[in-house]
Order: C-alpha cells, then sequence, then structure tokens
C-alpha cells in the first residue's frame, strides 16, 4: 500500500479488547494482545465467504452481520481477558468446564440484553409518560422518548470513562481507529506514521449506535400506540429495521466522503470523543500486529 501512496477505503474493521486488538478482514481475522510479560500474543484465523443470501440484501443483511460481529467480538474479548490472567487465575479457569463456562457467557449475555431493553425500550417511554405535554401526538413522543435514549447512551459512555480499566481499553479503541486510518491513508503502518492520523473513523461502533438511536426517532413517529407496552413491543419488532437501516448508512458513510457523509457522521465522530484516547507506542504496535494479517495481496478485494 505504501508503494503507491493512494487513499484507500477499506473493509477492514476491528475491535478494542483487553490489552489488545482485533481486526476484521475480507479473507483473515486477527487479534493480537499484550501479554504481562511485554510480548505481543497474534491470533490469525481463515474468515469463511460471505455467501448466505440474508448477509449480503440490503436492509436484511444489518441486524444478521450486527448480532454475528458481536458474537465474535465478545468471543475475542473473553480471550483477550483470558491472556492477562496468572497462573493461578487459569488453574482456576481450568477448573470450569467448558459447558459451564458457555452457560456463564449465556446468563451475562441475556442479562446485558435485559439491562439494554430496559435502558433504551421501556425507560424512555416510561419516562414520557409522565409528561403530558410530550405525548400530544406521536411526533413530539417519538423525539422525546429519542432524545432520552440519546442521553442514556451518552451518560453511560461519560461514566464510563472514568473508570480506569476502561480507559485503557479506549485507548487501544485509538489505536485500532488510527491503524485503520494510516491504511486508508496509503501510508506505511509504522508507529510514526499511525501516531498522525486521527483516532476517530466514520465506521466505528459507536457512530452506528448513534445513527440506530437517530433512527428510532424516525421510525416510532410511524407507529400509532400510545399505551407503554404496545410502544415497547412494536420498538422490538421494529429494531432489525432500525438496525438495517443503520447499516446501510454507516457503509455509505465509510465509502464516500460528501457533505451528506459528513453531516451524517459528525454526532458519531463527536461521541467517539468519549470512547477512544490517544494510545500509546506500545498500544499501536498491538493495532499494527493484528491489522498485517488482514490486508489481502490483492487491494481491489477490500475497497468497498
Amino acid at each position: 500500500m505504501s508503494k503507491n501512496n493512494e487513499s484507500h477505503k477499506s473493509k477492514i474493521g476491528g475491535q478494542a479488547l483487553i490489552e489488545g486488538v482485533m481486526m476484521n478482514g475480507v479473507h483473515k481475522g486477527a487479534m493480537a494482545c499484550r501479554l504481562p510479560n511485554g510480548e505481543i500474543d497474534l491470533e490469525v484465523w481463515d474468515k469463511k465467504p460471505v455467501t448466505a443470501w440474508y448477509r449480503k440484501t440490503p436492509l436484511v443483511r444489518g441486524m444478521f452481520n450486527f448480532v454475528i460481529s458481536m458474537k465474535e467480538g465478545y468471543s475475542c474479548l473473553m480471550k483477550s481477558a483470558e491472556k492477562q490472567m496468572d497462573d493461578e487465575e487459569i488453574e482456576e479457569d481450568e477448573k470450569l468446564s467448558d459447558k459451564a463456562m458457555n452457560i456463564i457467557m449465556g446468563i451475562v449475555m441475556v442479562l446485558s440484553l435485559v439491562l439494554a431493553v430496559g435502558l433504551f425500550v421501556f425507560l424512555p417511554k416510561w419516562i414520557v409518560n409522565f409528561a403530558d405535554f410530550l405525548t400530544v401526538n406521536r411526533f413530539v413522543r417519538s423525539l422525546a422518548e429519542g432524545i432520552i435514549k440519546i442521553a442514556i447512551f451518552i451518560g453511560y459512555l461519560g461514566f464510563t470513562v472514568v473508570m480506569k480499566d476502561v480507559r485503557r481499553t479506549y485507548e487501544y479503541h485509538g489505536a485500532e481507529h488510527k491503524t485503520i486510518a494510516c491504511f486508508e491513508a496509503g501510508l506505511e503502518l509504522t508507529v510514526e506514521n499511525v501516531k498522525k492520523q486521527v483516532r476517530f473513523h466514520p465506521r466505528c461502533g459507536t457512530s452506528f449506535i448513534f445513527i440506530t438511536l437517530f433512527i428510532s426517532i424516525l421510525v416510532m413517529c410511524l407507529v400509532p400506540f400510545t399505551v407503554v407496552w404496545q410502544r415497547m413491543l412494536s420498538s422490538i419488532i421494529l429494531l432489525p429495521l432500525m438496525v438495517g437501516i443503520s447499516y446501510e448508512l454507516i457503509r455509505i458513510a465509510g465509502r464516500y466522503d460528501n457533505l451528506f457523509t459528513k453531516i451524517l457522521s459528525a454526532p458519531g465522530l463527536y461521541i467517539q470523543r468519549l470512547t477512544t484516547r490517544e494510545p500509546d507506542d506500545k498500544q499501536i504496535e498491538c493495532a499494527i500486529a493484528a491489522m498485517k494479517p488482514c490486508i489481502p495481496e490483492d487491494l481491489e478485494e477490500d475497497k468497498w
């Protein structure tokens, strides 16, 4: 890439881990973690070609790709946490069977889902129900619910920033973004080149969530129900549509650079000031290590 020094809109995406970074390319996926002894542990795996119609059809593919991405990301996150354990913790962990671990992971995911539904589906609708002036029509009501959801989202992110371990993960998040930006700028993947890049990226998951919250306002304006449980049920039923629209918009934001995409990306890029931090050299080294195996030999396969 550095030979022709051309700008390149890449499909490669990533995720910050515990003391590491995961990257997903067209043919390869990789995760690089800084071990307690200071070494970088690198895992690389082959990715199966996407052939299923529901993962390629616009609007439909969004929900499926989002769920698969969340599952893969969660698995890598757990692996990265295990790599930070000492010998005693590893022995304790090995006492748990794979079946028991899967049950525990399943319970955690269910509780997380319940919490998300409570915070972003039930709570905003319940709060709005107490203000008569916000329930005069479905448009005002949907706008009020959306504003509350966005406020909860930003408040949650602001709370996590004060947590030391999470702030460090946000530094790896910044390293991930800056490394992808360096590659897309056509520069050689070195620590010096990566450090010069901005840590905000239009295809970030933070931007995706914000766009989904905004789209929910527009979609819920079409729902005529006023009873809280009816609006909750409508939100859950319409969630695949909201995610599908948001997924297509985030793809457009990552592919094009024009006035529309700049307006579309602006709120998410601003919120990334909370979810990313400037990384140090060692964190950038991890991101570069995870990035390199994911770059295909033929860059045409990696273009949007």
